[in-house]
């Protein structure tokens, strides 16, 4: 059974742990409103941007001269798995949930005799995946000292892709991230980025007929790196609400444990205390006795 001393001493660290989740849960609070605003503000602009481009590439797909972006180049062998995770833990199970979904399709993948390569956007991904899939990781972008992801870091990382991709060095790219919704909920997704997968809007009128000058195939050549980039963007938009939403709801989880432990110690320490003053008691009236 514990001292006196030691309840102390323990029912002190974890108030301590209480105070440091508190702050952590206020400061990810601070943190989530400015990223969920930026998350949503880029939402418009990225959905009519993979409109507009889903219209483009349903009347320039099927031609001969369509970009190697849309086309792909013909196999299906070698595919590159991007996985976006954060730079720091304490936040539930987002990074987690995201190196799982990657893992179960790279998994996928090799069973059906495919040669998957890795790279990983944050250190909390590589190091859950890199004891299963160590020998397919190629590369590692570290964003640990970008305090605020710009549209410069989707650039730089969709240019490593592009080159790679330009070399022959795969056939199919995906991305994973975690898609914002609220607080609680944070949605594991995978999208492929190579070749350009758009959904074409439904509904509308398909009477009407689009000219595009220059011709489909010389925009889209111009447009579908920049997709590239704009995707990685929103996924980094993506998850950085993501993140402060999870470690905001962590912290409010550590936080009440924290104080659902407190009282129990708590009443452990005063149900030992009253026991040793129990006992001196009896030890007093005992020696009073036998006088």
């Amino acid at each position: 059974m514990p001292s006196l001393k030691d309840l102390k001493m323990r029912i002190e660290s974890v108030k301590s742990t209480r105070k440091i989740t508190k702050a952590m849960q206020m400061v990810a609070a601070a943190k989530l409103r400015r990223a969920q605003e930026k998350a949503e503000q880029s939402r418009p602009y990225t959905e009519r941007f993979n409109a507009v481009m889903g219209k483009l590439a349903a009347s320039a797909g099927s031609s001969d001269n369509a970009p190697k972006l849309l086309s792909g180049t013909g196999a299906d062998e070698t595919h590159l798995l991007v996985v976006m995770t954060a730079e720091r833990g304490l936040c539930g199970g987002f990074n987690g949930n995201i190196a799982k979904l990657a893992r179960v399709e790279a998994q996928n993948l090799l069973a059906a005799g495919k040669t998957v390569k890795i790279i990983t956007v944050g250190k909390k991904g590589r190091d859950a995946i890199k004891r299963d899939l160590s020998q397919h990781f190629i590369h590692h972008v570290d964003l640990t000292e970008v305090k605020n992801v710009g549209y410069g870091d989707a650039q730089s990382i969709a240019a490593g892709i592009l080159d790679r991709f330009d070399a022959g060095e795969f056939d199919v790219a995906k991305i994973f991230y975690s898609k914002f919704e609220n607080v609680v909920s944070q949605i594991p997704t995978m999208q492929q980025i190579i070749p350009a997968d758009f959904e074409v809007e439904e509904g509308g009128d398909a009477s009407v007929f689009y000219d595009y000058e220059p011709d489909e195939q010389a925009i889209l050549t111009e447009l579908l790196p920049r997709g590239v980039a704009t995707a990685l963007f929103s996924a980094l938009l993506e998850n950085g609400a993501s993140e402060q939403g999870a470690r905001m709801s962590a912290m409010d989880n550590a936080t009440r444990n924290a104080g659902e432990m407190i009282e129990k110690l708590t009443i452990q320490y005063n149900r030992s205390r009253q026991a040793v003053i129990t006992n001196e008691l009896i030890e007093i009236i005992s020696g009073a006795e036998a006088l």
